[in-house]
């Protein structure tokens, strides 16, 4: 009897072996088809993405070297399926550089495919520097757009630290060396040095504007003054072609560059999959940086805190003032 019982015991351990790496190995069958799925392009080709379509590419939020989003407009290029492509920009601006790689992986785009803007809420400093990119702007009448121009930010904090009775020293090799520095107030060198980088900067942005909207050098000047517009008073200083929305820009394309009137407009997203997934390590993260993460899904959350991250050096970014409790301007 106890070796019957030995023998069942033994039995139903030997099933729960087999019932496991029979588990296991459907779980990594499923895995490959999926991936082999994938690199096929046959899940693509089964959904809207695989008939002749225009892709919709949304650009919003503070603009950075977004190595996603330039992966994106490149893969864009290739598509066949692709026969135009509208940008749905609303975005204050950002990052002087993540401005200029996105704006020239527009362009390159363009030598392909028609490219048209739809403006959304706003395409301010280097969200409107994108849109300059595409062949055609269309912006809702109450849309805000312009802002061009660059800026470079630098705290002091030299005030509190005497407060605190801390003193930072430095040694280095050069006077301008890690200049201006948030330990004491600026020297006027300092403060020139910055000048001309801005300068520099702000005449390429200048240059860039007047090229893409047919502009005099006068006229881009008058208009590269930091100075806001709605879309009506875009459309009449020549920062818009037209007043309007997607459908708008489709008609567009479909006029001038002899796209069909039938395609459906399909949105693209960045593939962000890399980002930090760990939903104790991103709510730890956004609660440092000050950030609401009831508004946000993980990958939006992690979008949010890498832009806190790495938001840095020249910006192209919008900045309003609101008036204080004291009826004072504040940032």
């Amino acid at each position: 009897m106890a070796q019957n019982v030995d023998e069942i015991i033994d039995r139903r351990r030997l099933r729960r072996k087999l019932t496991f790496w029979r588990a296991a190995s459907l779980v990594v069958l499923a895995a490959f088809l999926i991936a082999l799925f994938s690199a096929s392009g046959l899940g693509e080709r089964l959904t809207k993405k695989g008939s002749d379509h225009i892709a919709r590419l949304e650009i919003t939020g503070l603009i950075t070297n977004d190595r996603p989003m330039l992966e994106l407009i490149a893969e864009l290029k290739k598509k066949k399926h692709v026969k135009a492509v509208i940008l749905d920009i609303s975005s204050p601006g950002g990052s002087t550089v993540g401005g200029e790689t996105i704006y020239d992986a527009i362009r390159d785009l363009a030598k392909e495919k028609p490219v048209a803007t739809s403006v959304g809420t706003l395409a301010a400093s280097a969200g409107y520097m994108i849109a300059c990119a595409s062949d055609h702007i269309v912006s809702h009448r109450s849309s805000m757009v312009g802002s061009i121009g660059v800026l470079v930010q630098y705290g002091d904090v030299s005030g509190l630290l005497d407060k605190l009775g801390v003193k930072v020293d430095a040694v280095k090799s050069s006077p301008l060396k890690a200049e201006p520095s948030p330990f004491h107030p600026a020297t006027e060198e300092a403060k020139q040095m910055l000048g001309r980088v801005v300068d520099d900067s702000y005449e390429w942005f200048i240059d860039l504007v007047a090229k893409r909207r047919n502009f005099g050098q006068a006229k881009a000047h008058e208009l590269a003054n930091g100075a806001i517009f709605t879309g009506a008073q875009g459309l009449k200083n020549g920062l818009v072609d037209e007043i309007g929305d997607e459908e708008t820009a489709k008609q567009w394309l479909v006029d001038e560059r002899g796209i069909s009137k039938d395609l459906k407009i399909v949105e693209w997203k960045p593939d962000r999959s890399d980002g930090i997934s760990n939903p104790v390590s991103l709510t730890a993260l956004a609660r440092f940086f000050g950030i609401d993460t009831q508004a946000f899904n993980n990958y939006k959350l992690w979008e949010t805190i890498e832009r806190r991250l790495f938001l840095d050096g020249l910006m192209s970014l919008m900045q309003i003032e609101f008036p204080s409790s004291e009826g004072e301007l504040r940032q």
